[in-house]
């Protein structure tokens, strides 16, 4: 039995398979990557109307909707994903 060091598999059909997996992962974590950026400039164009109409830049009741919206479907790690977003989206402008 060889344990393989990239994926600690012990057999090399698990190690294809763990392989075939993490190219998957990779790829989308790479689209996931690609939705935040939008997501982000989304919230810059937000962000950017509300102040040039006197409002405030970021709104409190939406991102209460977001992270109830994320705990809902992930539970409380959701909660904490959520804040990370918001976090990456405030201010981009």
């Amino acid at each position: 039995m060889t344990v393989t060091t990239d994926t600690g598999a012990r057999t090399d059909e698990a190690a294809s398979l763990i392989g075939d997996a993490r190219s998957r992962i990779d790829t989308l974590d790479d689209r996931i990557i690609g939705l935040i950026q939008e997501r982000m400039a989304v919230s810059a164009v937000i962000q950017e109307a509300r102040i040039s109409s006197g409002g405030r830049r970021v709104s409190l009741s939406r991102e209460m909707e977001v992270l109830g919206h994320f705990r809902d479907a992930l539970g409380k790690p959701g909660t904490a994903l959520a804040m990370t977003l918001l976090e990456l989206c405030r201010g981009r402008i």
